[in-house]
């Protein structure tokens, strides 16, 4: 440790991309669990959060962190109306392996798996990169809107717009997409620039046995 950042020497860094759980490592000292104030507490939104050390990490700011995380479930979880959610997590998934954000392309990966059960499809994407072919042209056409964003959102225009709707979605399903994909091109960068992440100690356990 040299001040307050941490070099993990001997961390288990996933090799590849994966819709297998990983863990997340800080570079920086989370708050302790049991040091978090009401007020970092109340930022959490969800209570099991104060497990994690990254929404501990991002708790010295809990205004930040609030408004973060109220945005981020209303983007993905509030499917009153727009895109299903298999193609916010899609978005995610498309931004995430794009920008090289290992862990959180494992999460919304298996989401999209979860949410659709075409797990084989998701993971093409993983292992080929955004310029696979996903299975259809909404998936194909979500999966480019995201990375052009991810590269350059000014360039994010007309042609994407129109891929889109030729593809079968509407106004408000393309901000679905908009959003879920902007989101993550800036948690990607966020998460990226705080730690990284590492293979768990009980998939460590497995797959040396498995071998």
């Amino acid at each position: 440790m040299t001040g307050l950042v941490t070099d993990y020497d001997d961390l288990a860094r996933p090799d590849a991309f994966t819709q297998e759980g990983l863990g997340w490592v800080p570079w920086l000292e989370p708050v302790a669990e049991e040091d978090l104030t009401e007020q970092q507490r109340d930022a959490l939104i969800e209570p099991a959060r104060a497990k994690m050390p990254y929404f501990r990490l991002l708790a010295r700011d809990p205004e930040a962190l609030r408004a973060r995380t109220l945005t981020d479930l209303d983007i993905f979880f509030n499917v009153s109306g727009g895109v299903g959610r298999a193609e916010r997590e899609l978005a995610a998934a498309a931004t995430s392996r794009r920008n090289g954000c290992v862990f959180c392309a494992s999460v919304h990966a298996a989401a999209a798996t979860r949410e659709s059960g075409r797990r084989d499809d998701v993971q093409r994407l993983l292992d080929e990169g955004t310029g696979a072919d996903v299975g259809d042209e909404t998936w194909n056409a979500v999966v480019a809107a995201s990375v052009t964003l991810a590269d350059t959102p000014l360039a994010f225009g007309a042609a994407d717009v129109d891929r889109l709707v030729a593809a079968g979605l509407d106004a408000a399903e393309i901000v679905d997409v908009v959003n879920g994909a902007a989101f993550f091109n800036w948690a990607n960068r966020l998460m990226l620039s705080l730690g990284e992440p590492e293979v768990p100690a009980r998939r460590r356990t497995t797959e040396g046995a498995d071998a």
